[in-house]
């Protein structure tokens, strides 16, 4: 029996979205839509939202045409609906999906296709767009293409409708036709050698090489991604999704042996619950709490403000990943060193702690590798199966016993 005070239920409590916080560029000249109404100046990420098909379905059907998608785009309980769908996207996959969204209307311009024929596409249509792509683009990016066609037919309850079995083919061609200088090189892993010649070629004492040494060191002894300890632009940082000082913390074990952890609010896997990542103190010139420490003295960065901010001419601004990247290229380079890609240094993590005798499993967890990737990338360095491969393995058997995990029967087995 329900009296007056009791707690009515919640309906429809609003979905907030984050406002873009960048200027809009214009879309890029070669492959700007025709100009339309349904296809407004927005960025890539909120391309699947706000890029309209022309006809669209009741907020709560698929397939029934509604005959006035303006009026649609009105009613707040469509919006909530859309709002809602949104969020079965990370906000990074919907900038690259968006991506896909822009060529699908740059191909369909060329073609002549009618506004009214690109949304629900039908699967003659999918397969001109996909013949289109074959030969020019990377296996990987064609499938975002389509996942970016299909994301946004999904967004505004178009369904998507599309031979799976015939695609199959199609993405299986795809492969097969794919440019040899689509595929991306072997990414090279970053040494402790590498991040000592970065470090001679940074001036510590200065706020931006204090932040971007101290961010260098964590990301290699806590085998992060770097986008979890950096921001996308200088306006981006978020308090909700972004590391901050209040999210740094030491813990002792039973031993006395200390780690230094990081809980990143948000990650692509875990959203908002998020994930910790740690390391410990190192005895050499990259020790990550040396660095850390560095930085907190030079930069005084406060409890609620991105973890490696600074001060740039008097402005404080967080640590953007392109400002990173850009810096620590540079100081390769005046090394006399090849400048390698961001994501070198969680591999570079991998690479020293296997190869110091850490398990595999063990690894996997710090590393939070998927299985399929974390096998893939064993496959690749030849440095860390050697040990396993030598003709006498019984002179590496100290190793080989760290690395590989025990092996223990199955519950419900009985072995005589």
């Amino acid at each position: 029996m329900i009296t007056s005070n009791t707690r009515q239920p919640k309906l429809n409590a609003p979905l907030i979205r984050t406002p873009a916080k960048i200027s809009l560029a214009p879309h890029p000249k070669a492959f700007s839509p025709h100009p339309s109404p349904l296809c407004p100046n927005v960025p890539a990420k909120d391309r699947l939202r706000f890029w309209v098909p022309s006809s669209q379905p009741s907020p709560t059907q698929s397939g029934t045409q509604s005959p006035s998608p303006v009026n649609a785009q009105l009613d707040p309980e469509v919006e909530h609906i859309k709002n809602l769908r949104e969020r079965a996207w990370d906000e990074s996959t919907r900038a690259t999906y968006g991506s896909g969204l822009i060529m699908f209307h740059y191909f369909c311009n060329t073609k002549k296709v009618p506004e009214d024929e690109r949304a629900p596409l039908s699967q003659d249509l999918l397969t001109a767009f996909i013949s289109a792509l074959a030969g020019a683009y990377s296996s990987s990016m064609i499938v975002n293409y389509i996942s970016g066609v299909r994301a946004w037919h999904l967004l505004h309850g178009l369904g998507w409708v599309v031979d799976k079995v015939a695609l199959d083919v199609l993405i299986w061609g795809v492969q097969n036709a794919a440019p040899p200088e689509s595929k991306k090189p072997k990414r090279a892993p970053f040494t402790i050698n590498d991040i000592l010649a970065i470090k001679r070629n940074l001036a510590l004492n200065t706020p931006l090489h204090a932040a971007i040494f101290a961010c260098l060191t964590t990301a290699f002894y806590a085998t992060a991604r770097l986008g979890e300890l950096t921001v996308p632009t200088l306006k981006s940082f978020e308090a909700i999704r972004h590391v901050k000082l209040s999210n740094v913390r030491t813990e002792t074990d039973r031993n006395g042996l200390t780690s230094t952890i990081f809980h990143i609010p948000y990650t692509k896997v875990a959203k908002f619950a998020g994930e910790d990542i740690s390391w410990s103190k190192q005895a050499d010139q990259t020790d990550p709490l040396g660095a850390l420490n560095n930085h907190l003295q030079v930069n005084q960065p406060s409890p609620h403000e991105h973890l490696f901010g600074h001060t740039h001419r008097k402005v404080r601004r967080p640590l953007s990943k392109r400002l990173f990247t850009d810096t620590v290229k540079a100081a390769m380079k005046q090394a006399g060193m090849e400048p390698k890609q961001a994501h070198g240094i969680r591999i570079g993590s991998t690479l020293e702690y296997l190869l110091r005798g850490v398990p595999f499993d063990v690894m996997k967890v710090k590393g939070r590798w998927a299985s399929n990737a974390f096998e893939e990338y064993l496959t690749k360095h030849a440095q860390i199966l050697a040990p396993y491969m030598q003709e006498r393995p019984d002179l590496h058997l100290p190793f080989l016993q760290r690395t590989i995990p025990p092996r223990f029967p199955r519950a419900g087995r009985c072995h005589k």
